[in-house]
């Protein structure tokens, strides 16, 4: 008898994680490995599209290793959203490579669309901000400054997509060009309540709307992969955006209910349910959709959170590896008056300063190394709860916990110190990948391996929840410092 196992692609902006998981939520394989980022310019980021494919195809082979192919009932993607990628549909290369969520070389674009009175249009029918963090304007850069993109447009060979698109594609060997709601919403060429490409938006930004996938429910049938690809075929039945994914697997099904990712950046989730909510501070999103229903929710996105370890480690080299940062920060008695803005590729929600740029005050002669990763830490618990202060401002409510997960949430001071500034319970799921078991839950939902949403969740547990300590004072004292700090950083480029 077979057994029924569901494989997850997790396709993340500085790696790609294949998971395979049980009917129990046991991960029973799982590998990972990174691929490179790219940095030409100041505020411009990239990824090789072939290193994105060829990473995942690895993690797959490995992690499906031992495994009959008949002991896989199907699969699940979910993606780093808002990337933009164009591609050749006759030989499948890409034309340039994807622009990464992170880049800024856009900015100047969504100025001048601000200028022109854009910005009302675009949010009512999209619910996101004119920011260059979404795709549209990442085509339109593409379109303009690449030949061969404009030479394969003309000649109808052009394909555009997100990753989800591009390695779905590459999946079923160039047989399907499709996404999903999730991502669809990150565009910004997608009508969040019609459910659909805009005419209108892709006018405005100067993307045609026939280079765009075509848009599937969130679960369902999205074609098989090729064997001759990664060496079986398996359905995929689901692909939804990486923050939708972790909200699904941590059971953000009711409105109202909360989770925040500690991945790259911090992405915290608020469902509304089917109401689609406005808000000048946060996005409006899809949250999935299928079966004609469609759940939707409010998103603080912040662009550097877990990155800011990656550059202590890498750029600036005051630590080795992230774990150690827990002790370094711990080792001091408080943050002697300083704060780091990680603002390194601008401020999202809630400020939407594209100008904004990393600083750090407070310093003096006593300042050590611990003081600047303890500092960098702290920024990620201020940062998330800017996002819920605009959050309950929208709703009218605060939660009465926070989920949380990401690479990020394994850093204990860190957690304390979230629950601290926030004045909440913070839950830390005992599985943390939990975008990728949101994926392989929808996958497994739509291949009967659990009966729905509820059956899903119902083996859901919490490894551990951290109590908030510190006195109001004290907390609103430190926040208040906070916001000092980031005004100083602002509207700096």
């Amino acid at each position: 008898m077979s057994r029924a196992l569901v494989l997850a692609i997790d396709a993340g902006t500085t790696g790609v994680r294949a998971m395979v998981f049980d009917r129990e939520q046991k991960a029973v394989a799982s590998s990972y490995r990174e691929f490179p980022q790219i940095f030409p310019k100041p505020g411009w980021v990239e990824h090789d599209p072939g290193q994105i494919w060829e990473t995942t195809r690895m993690v797959v082979q490995e992690a499906t290793r031992g495994l009959r192919a008949d002991e896989l009932s199907c699969l699940g993607i979910t993606n780093q959203r808002e990337t933009a990628l164009l591609w050749d549909k006759e030989t499948g290369r890409p034309v340039y490579n994807a622009i990464v969520w992170q880049c800024q070389r856009t900015a100047e674009q969504c100025r001048k669309l601000r200028d022109e009175g854009r910005g009302p249009l675009v949010h009512r029918k999209t619910g996101l901000q004119l920011d260059p963090y979404f795709s549209a304007t990442k085509w339109r850069w593409l379109l303009a400054n690449v030949p061969q993109a404009d030479a394969l447009l003309r000649q109808g060979r052009l394909a555009a997509g997100t990753v989800d698109t591009w390695l779905l594609w590459n999946l079923t060997g160039g047989k399907v060009h499709a996404t999903e709601p999730s991502n669809a919403s990150r565009t910004s060429l997608f009508n969040i309540e019609a459910l659909r490409w805009d005419e209108e938006l892709c006018q405005v930004f100067g993307v045609p709307s026939g280079i765009l996938p075509q848009v599937l429910p969130t679960r369902g049938e999205f074609g098989l992969t090729d064997q001759g690809r990664i060496g079986f075929e398996l359905r995929v039945l689901a692909t939804v955006g990486d923050q939708q994914s972790a909200a699904f697997a941590q059971g953000c099904f009711r409105p109202g209910t909360v989770k925040n990712t500690y991945g790259t950046g911090l992405f915290m989730l608020c469902n509304t349910g089917g109401e689609v909510v406005l808000s000048d501070h946060l996005l409006s999103t899809v949250a999935w959709s299928w079966d004609g229903r469609t759940d939707y929710a409010l998103e603080g996105s912040v662009f550097t959170g877990g990155a800011v370890v990656q550059w202590l480690r890498d750029g600036l080299r005051l630590i080795e590896s992230a774990p150690e940062t827990a002790q370094i920060a711990a080792s001091l008695d408080g943050n002697d008056g300083v704060y780091f803005v990680p603002a390194l590729t601008g401020l999202g929600a809630p400020y939407w300063d594209a100008g904004a740029r990393g600083t750090i005050i407070g310093l003096t002669r006593a300042t050590t190394r611990a003081h600047i990763v303890r500092a960098a830490l702290e920024a990620m618990a201020y940062r998330s709860r800017d996002v819920l202060e605009a959050m309950a401002e929208v709703t009218g409510r605060r939660p009465e916990v926070l989920r949380v997960d990401g690479g990020a949430v394994g850093n204990d001071f860190l957690m304390q110190f979230l629950a601290d500034i926030l004045g909440l319970p913070v839950e830390r799921p005992a599985m943390p990948q939990t975008t990728a078991l949101g994926a392989a839950g929808l996958a497994g939902i739509a291949a009967g391996l659990w009966h729905d949403g509820e059956d899903f969740i119902s083996r859901r547990s919490v490894e551990h929840t951290f109590t908030p300590r510190m006195p109001p004072d004290e907390r609103e004292r430190h926040y208040t410092k906070w916001k000092e700090a980031v005004g100083r950083c602002r509207h700096w480029a």
